[in-house]
């Protein structure tokens, strides 16, 4: 028995998702589709019924705000009075799903098991009233099995990944022998679907697709493919922390490891040195770029790739976690007509994403803005970009000197890190050129120490530097299981925060659920404390004053420090109290 548009319109009327007429809507368009569509082995490829009904856009008649497929998977499980769950691509076991069922039976009757616990197997399906198919798979497990309910789309999707991903490694185990001869491709990798990438016998090329499907789906920033002693794991960097996906024979990991080199233009053949190289990707009408990086370690290559999503690189500077506050004293920033703005902060900051930003928010026809990135993280057609080759002698403070020759309005140097870089970029700040880049120090007020030790004169400084700003990211807390709890005197204490006796403090964590996968966060917020170089701090600078008495003056002056960012930040219940400890010191 298949999920008919029409069953399914039975069912949201009876638990009160779709009223009477919009059930018969639902039927009378049902009675207009292709017959082909309507055909067994239409719905055992997609999920008809679905479609057909999220496409007329009803407003649901229960309080939810809009229907969605695991609003009309929660009626289905209601009618069979049975559990709703989310299936988590990242939770499942791939061993578990093969040797229980079979690919075609699992598409056929949309089921897939999902845990395996005390010898109870738990089997989520999309149709419980399909009891002929339900009958069937609990004669072929030969077990207890307690059913579960889910979207039919989800369901589908989660085959097509691990079926996909473990049917194209186990084929490309069974094949290779010695080693793999990939050919060449162009570095413009179109994406394929789910459907032409299962037409395909290119084992390899199949499984490296589904691996960046199945990252991209998980937004993932990074992908690592580790070598072990006897095979390899596949792990994808979610929110900042690293989750393991599968694990791969040590012959396919060889394979996808050519592949991506392939891809990524590097040389197959050197298996002893590092690597670098980046490839581009389609996915739909989006261009996504990964960096690709080789290690040779103790047990093979390692391959990293960082992903690069344009929508998530180059954001408006709204999105990034500024305060109003913030954001207007950061905005005044970069509409100066020149002088410099440093942003500073560790590697993996988003220090790249604020600056790619602030260009976005500034670029226009009527200038020329270029940028000296090593390497060029996104490339963004509104900017001239150039990458550092220190090989040939492209270093940072030699690609500026030549770029200050192409009549620039404005630029970005992706870190300032030596004597050279400064001189020009003070130069260039002098001659009527905003400049944007970047330090590795600790807090805002650092910065121009450490312009200082790299030799640049205090009054020089003093007379270019419009701002700093330092950064962090911490991680949101999911809004699906955010709970309230209150600050205890331990946590306090730790914050330093002095809490009138009798008080409490309300602060929030998540409970961890479907959407986080059950880590209680679900993406990443700034903080900022942005040093504004008025009179009073220009006197400091050319006095003489060390950081930390730059600091004291800034703050006596309003600059907010990165733990008093974080501190609001989980007072309104954008973070935890962990994360603020985790990412910033006082």
């Amino acid at each position: 028995m298949h999920l008919t548009p029409e069953f399914l319109a039975d069912v949201l009327v009876r638990q009160g998702v779709l009223s009477e007429a919009q059930g018969l809507d639902v039927k009378k368009e049902a009675r207009m589709m292709p017959k082909t569509l309507r055909s067994a082995r239409a719905y055992g490829q997609r999920s008809v019924a679905y479609e057909l009904i999220l496409r007329l856009g009803f407003t649901p008649q229960n309080g939810h705000p809009s229907l969605s497929e695991h609003v009309i998977a929660e009626a289905v499980a209601k009618e069979a009075q049975l559990e709703h769950v989310r299936i988590d691509p990242l939770k499942l076991d791939a061993d578990l799903i093969e040797s229980q069922i079979s690919r075609p039976f699992a598409r056929r009757h949309r089921m897939i098991p999902i845990s395996l616990d005390n010898g109870v197997l738990k089997v989520a399906c999309a149709n419980p009233f399909n009891l002929e198919g339900i009958d069937a798979f609990r004669r072929i497990a030969g077990r207890q099995i307690e059913l579960v309910v889910a979207s039919e789309p989800e369901i589908l999707k989660a085959l097509t990944e691990f079926y996909g991903l473990r049917h194209s490694v186990k084929k490309a185990e069974r094949d290779l022998g010695g080693g793999i001869d990939l050919g060449n491709l162009e570095q413009l990798v179109r994406m394929k679907n789910a459907a032409e990438i299962e037409s395909s016998d290119q084992h390899i090329v199949n499984a490296v697709e589904y691996m960046l499907q199945h990252a991209y789906d998980s937004r993932a920033s990074d992908v690592h493919i580790e070598p072990k002693r006897d095979d390899s794991l596949i792990r994808f960097r979610i929110d900042g922390v690293l989750h393991d996906i599968q694990r791969i024979p040590k012959v396919v990991h060889r394979a996808i490891v050519s592949r991506i080199k392939t891809m990524s233009r590097l040389d197959i053949a050197e298996k002893r040195r590092p690597q670098d190289g980046r490839v581009k990707t389609l996915r739909g009408d989006r261009e996504i770029e990964l960096r690709v990086s080789t290690l040779p370690i103790a047990f093979g290559e390692k391959v990293v790739m960082r992903i690069f999503d344009p929508d998530v690189l180059v954001q408006d500077l709204t999105g990034l976690g500024f305060y109003p506050e913030e954001l207007e004293i950061f905005s005044d920033f970069i509409i100066r007509p020149h002088g410099i703005v440093l942003v500073t902060g560790p590697t993996g900051s988003g220090k790249t994403t604020t600056l790619y930003s602030a260009l976005k928010t500034i670029a226009n026809q009527e200038q020329n803005i270029t940028t000296i990135e090593d390497p060029i993280e996104m490339v963004y057609e509104a900017f001239n970009q150039t990458a550092v080759n220190p090989k040939i002698g492209i270093t940072f403070g030699a690609a500026l000197r030549h770029i200050l020759r192409q009549d620039p309005d404005i630029i970005m140097v992706g870190e300032i890190r030596d004597q050279e870089t400064a001189d020009y970029a003070i130069q260039a700040a002098l001659t009527g050129h905003l400049v944007f880049s970047t330090l590795h120090t600790n807090d805002a007020a650092s910065s121009i120490s450490r312009l200082a030790d790299l030799g640049v004169e205090r009054f020089l400084i003093a007379s270019t530097l419009i701002g700093t700003m330092a950064q962090r990211l911490v991680r949101r807390i999911c809004q699906h299981c955010i709970t309230e709890r209150y600050l205890t005197p331990d946590e306090a204490e730790a914050l330093h925060l002095s809490v009138p006796a009798g008080k409490r403090v309300k602060i929030y964590e998540g409970q961890g659920c479907f959407e986080c996968r059950n880590t209680g966060y679900r993406g990443r917020s700034g903080i900022f404390e942005i040093l504004r170089i008025d009179d009073k701090i220009k006197e400091l600078i050319v006095e003489g004053a060390d950081a930390q008495h730059i600091k004291r003056e800034a703050m006596r002056l309003g600059m907010k420090t990165l733990r008093q960012s974080a501190l609001r930040k989980l007072a309104d219940g954008v973070t935890t109290f962990e994360e603020v400890i985790r990412v910033t010191a006082l």
